[in-house]
């Protein structure tokens, strides 16, 4: 049996029902609680990419706290976004999947996650947006509908999953490839380690 890399030692919450997110946790060892806050996820007019990200995952986070006031929680909200400020959330069909996919390919784009760690009793949180530039390559149209009709865009920002089928259409990647997936591993390791929230076992 493996042994766990990190103890936890406070409790952790995590604000999300992100299947990606909860597993990156779990392969660390690091024992948390889900659960979800209901909120309006809708971009305010005019409002920049990560602007959005930082305030969904503060929503998120902050809703969750103030319920469990002793604990300590992450929230987290990943947007992909074109050059000109576009935010591409899920499709709602394999039409916009479509559109979105013609939108991204052969082009670099920005993928953006906001991550907000709090404890509303110690008044504690940091919120922070990182951001990682991925380039897809010019892939032909037949193998952009063959992937559509895959099922896999219509769960996703930007209709595509760097982690799963939708790998081939990337062609490189400038930055975190967990914050393309949806949370910046490295940046939230940091963070617990630095507030005693995990240590290692050894």
């Amino acid at each position: 049996m493996k042994r766990a890399m990190f103890k936890t030692r406070q409790q952790l919450i995590l604000a999300s029902s992100s299947p990606r997110r909860q597993r990156f946790l779990r392969n660390l060892g690091i024992e948390f609680t889900v659960i979800t806050a209901d909120i309006d996820e809708t971009p305010i007019t005019g409002e920049a990419p990560d602007t959005f990200a930082r305030r969904m995952a503060q929503a998120k986070a902050g809703a969750v706290a103030r319920a469990k006031p002793r604990c300590w929680v992450i929230g987290a909200d990943t947007v992909v976004t074109l050059s000109d400020g576009t935010i591409l959330g899920k499709p709602a069909n394999e039409d916009e999947a479509a559109t979105m996919l013609a939108l991204l390919n052969n082009t670099t784009h920005r993928v953006m996650t906001g991550m907000c760690f709090c404890c509303l009793e110690q008044d504690i949180e940091t919120t922070l947006v990182e951001t990682t530039e991925v380039t897809f390559m010019d892939v032909p149209e037949q193998a952009l509908k063959a992937y559509i009709q895959s099922g896999e865009p219509l769960d996703k920002a930007g209709a595509y999953g760097i982690q799963g089928r939708g790998s081939f259409l990337v062609r490189s990647i400038n930055g975190s490839c967990t914050n393309v997936i949806g949370l910046p591993v490295n940046r939230l390791v940091q963070l617990l380690l630095e507030h005693n929230i995990i240590d290692t076992p050894l």
